[in-house]
């Protein structure tokens, strides 16, 4: 990344409507920041039905696209942040999202609890990324 590295923010429309107030993510050379996501059932702002389960596998299949959307996948991501409605759900939320991952290796990652998500969703994770990286 150089200091000139100008700032592209994208949308695809796919996991969030495109005339979200927010963009998907946005890129700096090699590093993409991803905007939180969601367990939104694509396109729409509405999550989908079945409590954390189902919004745990929705929000990382919505990582999963938007990264795919930039010519990547799960084994660019370099750190999550997990954001949780309630800390009792982190067992459940960890077997989960060690599923999505498979042998890829795992990202640096924090959780922690907090008041409200958007759309009273039970799980958010935001996500930094890298390009070039080669799968190890």
């Amino acid at each position: 990344m150089t200091p000139s590295s100008p700032v592209q923010r994208f949308n695809s429309g796919l996991v969030v409507p495109a005339q979200a107030p927010f963009p998907e993510g946005a890129r700096v050379g090699d590093l993409l920041f991803l905007s939180g996501q969601l367990g939104n059932v694509p396109g729409r702002m509405e999550l989908v039905p079945g409590g954390l389960a189902a919004e745990t596998r929705q929000t990382l299949q919505n990582i999963r696209t938007v990264l795919q959307g930039q010519g990547l996948d799960l084994h660019h991501l370099l750190r999550c942040t997990v954001m949780l409605a309630d800390m009792q759900d982190w067992p459940e939320f960890n077997l989960i999202y060690r599923e999505f991952f498979g042998a890829h290796p795992l990202p640096a990652r924090s959780a922690f609890g907090c008041l409200g998500l958007a759309l009273g969703a039970r799980v958010e994770i935001e996500c930094v990324a890298a390009a070039g990286l080669v799968p190890g």
